[in-house]
């Protein structure tokens, strides 16, 4: 593995309070070093073995962390692969994955687990997962938390389901609770969204589709709240809930009131949900439709306002491949959920950044810093000295259109095909490898 000295950019690491011009230098897959500008004069001199990265004019941060992915193997190649996506992931900024379980069939075994994270799958990137919070995702028996953690899970969900039963959910927070990991969950009450397939309001009216109201998402974020203080009251545990792609105004309150109290809340917020309104769905495009739906313009300004006071602890994509085949039908049958490890950072760029006047060192914390805190994926997220070599390389002015038909991903279900982004990844290296050149 070749020493990599990326010069000249504008380091920003929100974890270690620093954003000024910075040298960094990688070696053995690590931070070895972080030096103001010229400080590697004898390294430049020597050159040899070394890679030169010339990051002038560009931003130099710790690699972006997704919470949130669907890698679809094993049992749906055809959509995607973890090789497939972690390329994507790559070219989108991301160094570290972590995979839900909802693959054909569900991880929620040690021994589909360790299969999951093993080598063989190509991933290029570091790919966490978290299994199944219940057996089968069916919501009835809470899975092994304990083994599974030994065998590298990171936290529990059936996401994709919400887990309905109060005391099926209040067990899986009492186990987490005991070993230190998360329950996330998918917050939308199945049994107030049957048969329906995007936002309740005037779009789905004029369309005559059937609509999920915002009572289904806060109704789940309001249950879980309570078991939270439950636990810790009759329990003397901190459970940690993590709400999954957080989509209305109302949940948002829920959650900002739950950490004014105290409780160990944290929550995720797509960018699609900043970024569209269910008016995107225009006449029936199914690449806009996902779960939970595109909401309306007072929603979408609701997560924007959670993620710049911060009640929002992280941006999560989401990443939900399909065959074209798949979404090339009625919408109402057409599956859920778009890709989005490629358009991530571009989105954020231009709609918080450029947008709002979000600084781009909050950009990083909420992608990057932040995301690797709440799994306590410890020396990532970071680019202090010792800490895993894992770094994006991007050019914040950058101006450009995603075209999906170059995506590394191997699906093309996206409603940004063509939208505007600002900032261009140039480098992503992973544990000091250089996975992806712009």
């Amino acid at each position: 593995m070749s020493d990599i000295l990326i010069l000249n950019g504008r380091l920003v690491d929100p974890a270690s309070g620093v954003d000024a011009e910075r040298d960094l230098l990688l070696r053995h897959g690590r931070v070895a070093a972080v030096e103001p500008p010229g400080g590697f004069k004898d390294v430049k001199a020597k050159k040899t073995g070394t890679h030169f990265i010339d990051a002038a004019g560009m931003i130099v941060a710790p690699g972006l962390v997704d919470v949130h992915v669907h890698l679809r193997e094993p049992g749906q190649t055809y959509k995607e692969s973890i090789a497939t996506g972690t390329a994507a992931a790559a070219a989108g900024g991301f160094t570290s994955v972590v995979a839900m379980p909802n693959t054909v069939p569900v991880n929620d075994s040690v021994a589909g687990l360790e299969w999951m994270l093993d080598a063989a799958r190509g991933a290029c990137v570091k790919m966490f997962a978290m299994p199944a919070a219940t057996f089968g995702s069916m919501g009835e028996e809470i899975t092994d938390f304990h083994e599974l953690q030994r065998a590298g899970a990171v936290g529990f969900t059936d996401d994709g389901k919400p887990v309905l039963e109060s005391r099926v959910m209040r067990r899986a927070l009492l186990v987490a609770a005991e070993i230190g990991v998360p329950v996330s969950q998918h917050a939308a009450d199945t049994r107030l969204t049957g048969g329906c397939s995007m936002n309740a309001g005037p779009v789905a009216f004029r369309l005559g589709l059937r609509g999920m109201t915002v009572e289904a998402e806060a109704r789940i974020v309001e249950r879980d709240i309570r078991l939270l203080k439950d636990i810790e009251r009759q329990d003397g545990l901190r459970p940690h809930l993590h709400v999954q792609h957080v989509s209305t105004a109302r949940a948002m309150s829920l959650i900002r009131d739950a950490k004014a109290a105290g409780l160990h809340v944290t929550c995720e917020v797509a960018p699609h949900h900043f970024a569209l309104t269910d008016e995107a769905i225009g006449d029936y495009d199914t690449n806009a439709k996902m779960n939970p739906p595109l909401r309306n313009e007072a929603d979408r300004m609701a997560m924007i306002a959670g993620l710049m006071d911060g009640t929002v602890d992280c941006i999560a994509t989401d990443h939900a491949p399909h065959a074209r085949f798949e979404k090339e039908q009625e919408f109402e049958r057409a599956p859920n959920g778009i890709t989005g490890l490629e358009t991530a950072l571009g989105l954020a760029l231009r709609v918080l950044h450029q947008g709002q006047g979000m600084t781009v060192s909050r950009v990083v914390e909420l992608m990057s810093t932040q995301p690797a805190g709440i799994l306590s994926l410890k020396e990532r997220g970071t680019l202090s000295v010792g800490s895993f070599g894992d770094v994006v390389v991007f050019d914040p002015a950058a101006e450009w259109s995603f075209e999906s038909k170059r995506s590394r991903s191997k699906s093309r279900n996206t409603p940004f095909d063509g939208a505007a982004m600002l900032g261009r990844v140039a480098f992503t290296v992973s544990e000091g490898r250089i996975v992806f050149r712009g």
